[in-house]
């Protein structure tokens, strides 16, 4: 099995060393043993580690999340069905997520074409409708 330094899993997860120490101090990646100079000591299961955390955090996964399927992972009486609800509550969480953001769309639609890019700030029909306060959404 080949010791790697910080540097060397940094590269080879394509990560900067801090985000190497970040995870650790999240507990995403365990303290790894040291060298009698004080020198972190890394197997290459720390890059693999890496590399499922780069692609969970890709899919939309927070760090919380991606603690939790770590811990999913090595737990014996977790079940694929298990991971596969997880990943249907992320699922559902984006979708809700991509309604809001069309909605947004819309919303900035609107107050853009009130605008003709002419006349002062002061007389700004964009800047005035943002002044106007919508009913809050009950839904």
């Amino acid at each position: 099995m080949e010791i790697l330094s910080i540097g060397q899993v940094a590269r080879r997860a394509g990560v900067v060393v801090e985000m190497v120490r970040f995870y650790e101090r999240e507990g995403l990646l365990e303290e790894p043993p040291r060298r009698a100079s004080g020198y972190r000591q890394y197997s290459e299961q720390v890059v693999t580690r890496l590399h499922f955390i780069k692609r969970a955090q890709q899919l939309g996964f927070s760090l919380k999340e991606i603690s939790e399927l770590l811990l999913l992972r090595v737990d014996a009486q977790t079940s694929c069905d298990e991971v596969k609800g997880r990943t249907e509550a992320k699922i559902a969480e984006v979708e809700r997520k991509m309604v809001e953001l069309q909605r947004m769309r819309q919303a900035l639609l609107q107050v853009a074409s009130l605008c003709t890019g002419q006349g002062p700030t002061g007389r700004c029909p964009m800047l005035d409708a943002l002044d106007q306060q919508e009913p809050q959404d009950r839904g």
